[in-house]
């Protein structure tokens, strides 16, 4: 999760970290106070960065997998433009593979600490079926 940002509108499309910068000002300076931007903000709990170390491509091969699987049936949507997203009513978890490191990169967040852990569960789940001999990192 490299943090790039991305702007269509009145920019040129690619990601620019000073002018990211630049548009959270602009945007916070139309606000009534910071205090009350972030209390509108939705409460959730997340993991940090989570990694799968993996033997060289094999990253891109088990994402492959997971995206064919049938191991997320809870799931609302999944979306697999970059290895796979799986959205839940309360949640969402995503597995892909880095492009520089030889790693699966995993992120969770839920709206309570009883659903992360649904969710991470299910993804565990769905790691040791496609790939047993993997050490799924503790949260």
């Amino acid at each position: 999760m490299s943090g790039h940002f991305f702007f269509k509108e009145r920019w040129f499309g690619f990601d620019d970290g000073i002018y990211a910068g630049a548009r959270l000002l602009e945007y916070l300076s139309k606000q009534p106070s910071l205090e009350q931007t972030f209390q509108r903000l939705p409460k959730s709990i997340s993991t940090p960065e989570l990694q799968i170390q993996c033997a060289e491509g094999e990253n891109f091969l088990i994402t492959d997998e997971l995206k064919k699987s049938d191991c997320f049936s809870s799931a609302e949507e999944k979306i697999t433009m970059d290895g796979i997203r799986v959205e839940y009513r309360d949640g969402f978890g995503l597995a892909r593979a880095s492009n520089t490191t030889p790693t699966i990169v995993l992120r969770f967040e839920a709206t309570t600490k009883q659903a992360l852990e649904r969710i991470t569960g299910e993804f565990r789940k769905a790691i040791v079926k496609v790939a047993p001999h993997l050490a799924f990192p503790d949260d």
